[in-house]
């Protein structure tokens, strides 16, 4: 007998499904998350509709191909690719031991989508290593997002282009957050940002391709960000997310993690990938301030890191 995630079923009934798809298309298609199955050589040979779903690829786009040719393209919450060296699927083919992690995926439309992977291999009945099945969930978005977001353009609240919200949202979200904080004393960070170079992507690729670069960061923004923290586009290639607390490590730490995670992502364009990174600042807020005072020291610590080389973060408490 096989096994196939966790579940015994009998060889002759893995050899014909697996090679006609009929096992999956009513169970693993039907099911919210992704699931990819590989060979003992980490060719993919099945691809669900969940896996569809969550990464923008089909089917055809994948199968056959190996999982550590660039696929999804895994990192960690360090930065570090996983498809090369640490990879979990390879992990599991090699010891056969189940393994589950967070890791960051990269969609096709070339942002990062954080999501839970499980690997599990698949055997025969001689304990030999015949496949491995991978499947992973999506820890962004849910219903709700699709909700607000009717919600929000209903309200001229939203921002077409980049699917999050516009400026004046999150000026309002600044009233309602300085209300907060005199009320319920309950401060708040703000991280300002923009695109490195933005001007050269849209003189170099058109303008296109610039609206995809905006796309790109602000999917990778909105999916990588705590539920409540605010991310609006400030303008142009400006973007801008109110955040709740005032801790630095914390701050700091989201603001690094988003600037990694836009750094390790890329555009397909006519076959030439390309890398996009932004610079940042961060700062608390602090007795006095008002919307104005706030934003005007977030910019001036934006400006600094693009003088000091761009693709970092800068905080001032």
């Amino acid at each position: 007998m096989a096994q196939f995630m966790g579940t015994a079923v009998s060889d002759d009934l893995i050899n014909e499904h697996i090679a006609s798809g009929d096992f999956f298309k009513q169970i693993i298609n039907g099911l919210d998350d992704g699931v990819y199955i590989v060979d003992p050589e980490r060719r993919i040979t099945f691809w669900s509709h969940g896996a569809h779903r969550i990464t923008g690829y089909t089917p055809d786009e994948v199968l056959g191909q190996s999982c550590a040719d660039g696929i999804l393209v895994h990192v960690d919450e360090g930065g570090n690719y996983l498809c090369k060296e640490g990879c979990p699927l390879a992990a599991t083919m090699q010891d056969c031991q189940h393994r589950s992690c967070n890791v960051f995926l990269h969609h096709k439309d070339g942002h990062r989508v954080p999501v839970r992977v499980s690997a599990s291999v698949i055997q025969d009945r001689f304990g030999r290593t015949i496949g491995c099945v991978e499947s992973f969930q999506d820890q962004s978005g849910t219903q709700a997002d699709v909700e607000r977001i009717k919600e929000l353009e209903e309200m001229a609240f939203f921002d077409a282009l980049t699917g999050i919200v516009n400026r004046r949202y999150v000026e309002s979200t600044f009233a309602s957050r300085f209300a907060e904080m005199d009320r319920l004393d309950r401060p708040f960070s703000v991280i300002m940002l923009d695109v490195d170079h933005f001007k050269k992507f849209n003189d170099t690729y058109g303008h296109e391709t610039g609206d995809r670069v905006l796309q790109l960061v602000a999917r990778t923004l909105s999916c990588n960000c705590r539920p409540y923290d605010t991310v609006g586009r400030w303008g142009g290639e400006e973007f801008m997310i109110v955040a709740t607390g005032t801790d630095q490590e914390t701050i700091t730490g989201l603001a690094e993690r988003l600037r990694m995670l836009v750094e390790t992502s890329s555009l397909d364009v006519d076959g030439e990938n390309l890398h996009v990174t932004i610079s940042l600042g961060v700062t608390p807020v602090r007795p006095g301030d008002d919307m104005k005072s706030l934003t005007n020291r977030v910019d001036d610590l934006l400006y600094q890191s693009k003088e000091q080389g761009r693709n970092r973060v800068t905080y001032c408490a």
